[in-house]
């Protein structure tokens, strides 16, 4: 029986990673968009990108793979393009940082795209395209990993990671539509969170080397051989492996950040990890006359609302309905938190020399 879980509210954890985030060094700007996408991550119920990371965080950055005051800077620029360097940092603030570059340039041409290499880990994608979507754009973003964990179809070893891809849209009466999915069946970090609640995997979202199905989570968090999309060949997993190749296309190739497998192979000892983002915004107005974009979404929206469910009480969502309910939730009653997590987080606190917060004691 999983053990119970605490509620804390957003703005301890907020203080519990500035804490943490002061005592690395980090710049204030920079820590600033660490704290926001980390807190509205966890606020969105997305807990496998929220303060669940910091552990995971501290870790590298002890090791030497995180730069904890990066110089984060535009490396090369052009009217609708630019490419950020990351520095080796969080990847948080530059895609912060990238995003922003590229509303402003589609809001004066129409569209633009920016990358950014020399990163890390940079949270949830669908965070970067909400930022688009709130100043009235369509926005997309991707991310490839450092480390292979995804199998492609009729492969024995992972070629790929999690590799999500995200899409937002500004609607007119309803919120935005955003679509926030790994290329794997599941991120890493969904497994992650069962085995932190002590919970079972269900089967087909990764196997052992064999191929065969994992439910235990700590031993395919372990394995780390995750299923693309589809799950297996007979459900069209040839889509998701195809969808993986591409996010690393426009998030390494594109970027000149690092394909993990050819790493491996070319650099083992480099212990920077050179992760890749893409971010690409559209303005509906460089093809629509002003409103007709949000008034037609708004319709879409509408009519999938009212389809027709097949259990009255499971009404048909749209993408970006759970998280929205989840924000509602959570903003009232505080986000939950496991014991084991709060734990990993309280020695987070002790290496760092920082108080621990999350208890609610200090």
């Amino acid at each position: 029986m999983a053990a119970p879980t605490t509620r804390v509210p957003a703005e301890r954890l907020r203080r519990q990673i500035a804490l943490v985030l002061d005592a690395w060094g980090m710049p204030a700007d920079q820590a600033r968009a660490v704290i926001d996408v980390m807190v509205e991550t966890d606020l969105r119920g997305v807990d496998s990108h929220g303060i669940s990371m910091l552990p995971l965080y501290d870790r590298l950055r002890r090791e030497g793979k995180v730069v904890a005051d990066p110089d984060v800077k535009v490396a090369r620029e052009a009217p609708v393009t630019a490419l950020v360097d990351a520095g080796h940092g969080l990847g948080h603030y530059p895609s912060v940082k990238a995003m922003s570059i590229a509303i402003e340039k589609a809001k004066a041409s129409g569209m633009a795209a920016v990358g950014v290499f020399n990163s890390n880990h940079y949270g949830p994608a669908g965070y970067y395209a909400l930022m688009a979507a709130a100043a009235g754009l369509i926005g997309m973003s991707f991310t490839n990993v450092w480390n292979s964990a995804v199998v492609p179809t009729r492969s024995r070893v992972p070629m790929f990671g999690t590799n999500p891809i995200a899409f937002a849209a500004p609607a007119g009466r309803n919120p935005p539509f955003c679509l926030d999915m790994a290329t794997s069946t599941v991120a890493i970090g969904k497994i992650r969170v069962h085995q932190l609640n002590e919970k079972p995997i269900p089967a087909g979202w990764a196997t052992d080397a064999d191929g065969n199905p994992l439910t235990d989570a700590g031993a395919a968090f372990d394995a780390r051989l995750l299923t693309p999309v589809g799950g297996l060949p007979e459900m069209s997993s040839h889509k998701g492996y195809g969808l993986g190749a591409m996010v690393e296309v426009l998030c390494a190739m594109l970027t000149g950040a690092w394909y993990a497998p050819i790493k491996a192979k070319t650099a083992p000892d480099d212990p920077m990890f050179n992760i890749g983002h893409f971010f690409m915004a559209i303005d509906p107005t460089a093809f629509r006359d002003p409103g007709d974009f949000e008034r037609d979404l708004d319709g879409m929206l509408d009519a999938l609302h009212a389809a027709d469910p097949v259990d009255p009480d499971k009404p048909v969502l749209v993408h970006g309905d759970p998280e929205r309910a989840n924000h509602a939730e959570r903003s009232k009653n505080g986000v939950p938190m496991p014991p084991a997590l709060l734990a990993e987080l309280a020695d987070v606190a002790r290496l760092n020399n920082v108080p621990f917060v999350l208890d609610g004691t200090a």
